[in-house]
């Protein structure tokens, strides 16, 4: 990575009209505005389906995408749906957040109306594009069409919960079923082929303007998905099919419980086998989607943290040995080198550092983090090395504001005024993203709330809470004036223009 910066912002924060950002219009403008500031990447949250407690970590697909962010405003213009379609409809009940579950049961009518009419009314060119995606993507694509439609079949509840027949995706009562589903199946077809013509679509545009995305893996699936219900074996399981082991974190300063995140646990044993093929196909169909792939919780894959089926709290795991450098190995050699991003926060041992070296992957840094109050640190930035993706915060952090307001004591406000120089009247998310622009990371990401000074109700996440997250949007699709001015003047200072911007 030369030198130079980016802005996270996921899809679902852009402005709009319709309740949740889309690869409308205002995508666009986000692009045009990352170009115009002189950035090289646009940093974005996993775009696969969202499940319980909305996270785009917990996805019923490792591979299928969220179709919440299909623009409707295009489907009117392939004439699927009209304007009367959505007259009257209400998306949001406040503009800055996501109302999930009115997005939820206000869409879903609106996209099987537009299915209805490709159905009947599609050109035979683009029926024929259909069919090609569907052939192009069917290692993925049809299982999880067959998950969506049993599943919808009993009332979205996660295949752990279904009549036991139908538990096991080869049974007859499993096939008797999708036999008698069709259009339930065709409608999850057309919409992931919206999807995913939509988002490479924007992300053309994108790179057709010098700007590359950053997209975003979760290293574990959800249990309620069709990877647990159709390739069991890929996990530690029973005989019934059920996880023996589920991942989480250990208790930390934070958590005296640790964090229970409930997926389930690879069998890395099994997955050796062929090779890694599985995750061979994962990282090859990522970067179909992006440019470049940050890998969540990379750590894991060095040792991870197994708790036990059936334990109250994380704190009852152990650590467990992954794959390490055989996964990367294999991935190098079918795919060759690959521009990976290493999400190395948290508890770092030297066997993790080492793996990291040996990958050849940045890591992250969070200056957040660098503040103790009281003594040097690690995560200051002069300590940063040169090969590394720095932030203020990810998206699991308080925004910039949020932290110095919220969390921080007189040490740690007298430590950042000294170390970054704070003038009178200056906020704190521009003093921080200063700093930022002035490591020596050669990749820097600013938060699109901090760049905004917002507060922590612009958080996107907090960590082992449900219900509170992943709702924060822009207010207008219009970033302000002084806004761009001020990203314009940091990322000339400190030298991080696109080096393919014209002058």
């Amino acid at each position: 990575m030369q030198r130079t910066s980016g802005v996270l912002m996921h899809i679902t924060s852009l402005a709009n009209q319709f309740g949740i950002g889309s690869f409308g219009q205002e995508a666009y403008r986000f692009v045009d505005f990352l170009e115009e500031t002189g950035q090289t990447y646009w940093q974005i949250l996993p775009l696969t389906t969202t499940s319980y407690g909305d996270s785009p970590y917990q996805s019923f697909s490792a591979f299928a995408g969220n179709t919440h962010l299909i623009d409707f405003e295009q489907l009117i213009q392939s004439g699927y749906l009209t304007s009367e379609d959505l007259k009257g409809i209400i998306f949001y009940q406040r503009l800055d957040q996501v109302d999930y579950a009115m997005i939820f049961h206000q869409r879903r009518p609106i996209l099987e109306l537009a299915v209805q009419r490709f159905k009947a009314s599609a050109s035979e060119e683009e029926k024929t594009k259909l069919i090609h995606f569907i052939e192009a993507q069917q290692d993925w694509l049809i299982p999880f069409c067959e998950y969506m439609t049993v599943k919808e079949c009993f009332d979205l509840k996660s295949w752990t919960e279904w009549p036991e027949p139908y538990r096991n995706y080869q049974s007859k009562e499993v096939k008797s079923l999708l036999e008698q589903e069709t259009d339930k199946i065709y409608y999850h077809q057309v919409t992931q082929y919206w999807f995913y013509h939509q988002w490479l679509a924007l992300k053309t545009y994108a790179n057709e303007h010098n700007i590359q995305i950053i997209g975003d893996m979760p290293i574990y699936v959800a249990m309620d998905s069709v990877e647990m219900w159709q390739d069991g074996q890929m996990f530690k399981t029973d005989e019934a099919g059920l996880p023996t082991a589920l991942a989480g974190t250990p208790p930390d300063q934070f958590t005296s419980d640790g964090q229970f995140w409930g997926n389930p646990i690879y069998d890395w044993d099994f997955m050796a086998e062929d090779g890694y093929a599985w995750w061979i196909r994962r990282i090859e169909a990522s970067f179909e989607l992006y440019d470049v792939l940050r890998i969540d919780h990379f750590r894991g894959f060095e040792s991870y943290w197994e708790v036990p089926a059936g334990a109250k709290t994380a704190a009852e795991g152990h650590w467990v040995k992954g794959p390490g450098m055989k996964l990367f190995d294999a991935l190098n050699e079918a795919l060759g080198t690959l521009p990976i991003i290493a999400e190395d926060l948290g508890f770092m041992t030297q066997g993790v550092i080492d793996m990291r070296h040996a990958t050849g992957y940045p890591g992250m840094k969070i200056l957040q983090f660098g503040f103790n109050g009281h003594g040097d640190s690690t995560d200051l930035p002069h300590h940063y090395p040169a090969h590394s993706v720095a932030y203020v915060g990810t998206h699991d952090n308080e925004t910039a504001r949020g932290w110095w307001e919220d969390s921080t004591n007189q040490a740690q406000r007298d430590q950042v005024d000294a170390y970054l120089n704070r003038k009178p009247g200056q906020s704190a998310s521009a003093v921080l993203n200063r700093g930022l622009a002035a490591s020596v990371s050669n990749t820097v990401i600013y938060s699109m709330q901090d760049l905004l000074d917002l507060d922590n109700d612009a958080r996107m996440n907090t960590p082992s809470t449900i219900g509170c997250n992943w709702k924060w949007r822009m207010v207008s699709d219009e970033v302000p004036m002084d806004v761009k001015e001020q990203l314009l003047e940091l990322t000339e200072t400190y030298f991080r223009m696109n080096p393919h911007k014209k002058k």
